[in-house]
């Protein structure tokens, strides 16, 4: 049973990057004729490395996770899981400057954005192929 939690847990924190970085190209993309704007993009390996971090550990004892933000005052706003604080986006730079100084570049953007839409897809069906095998397992033989 662990061995299944933590495969949806893994996937469940994959789906939280997805989206996020989907937001941010999506800001990319939104900004794209903003004079000065400067594309972000998230290194998605590290993050989910950092995110995965936080399973349990063998002494049972959550680990945690370097660079994450704490709520220790009860006036602190909750971090959204999957959030990425500003000094862990990275800066994308375009092939060519731009005389606004902009730096998106619509195609690379698109790409990465169609890119990441696939990805989180596949990431949900991990998710319903295991929920369905786990489910057809606890079904009894007499049930058909």
């Amino acid at each position: 049973m662990q061995r299944l939690t933590s495969t949806l847990d893994f996937h469940a924190q994959a789906l939280t990057l997805r989206a996020e970085r989907q937001r941010l190209l999506a800001s990319n993309i939104a900004n794209a004729d903003t004079p000065g704007y400067q594309a972000r993009d998230m290194d998605f390996t590290k993050a989910l490395r950092e995110a995965t971090a936080t399973l349990n550990a063998p002494g049972g004892t959550a680990q945690a996770v370097p660079g994450a933000l704490a709520t220790t005052h009860a006036g602190h706003l909750s971090v959204a899981a999957g959030a990425r604080n500003e000094d862990e986006l990275l800066y994308a730079t375009g092939p060519q400057d731009s005389l606004d100084r902009n730096t998106v570049d619509l195609d690379r953007e698109r790409a990465a954005f169609a890119e990441n839409a696939v990805k989180y897809e596949a990431t949900l069906r991990f998710i319903n192929g295991s929920v369905r095998n786990l489910t057809e397992a606890m079904r009894s033989p007499t049930q058909g």
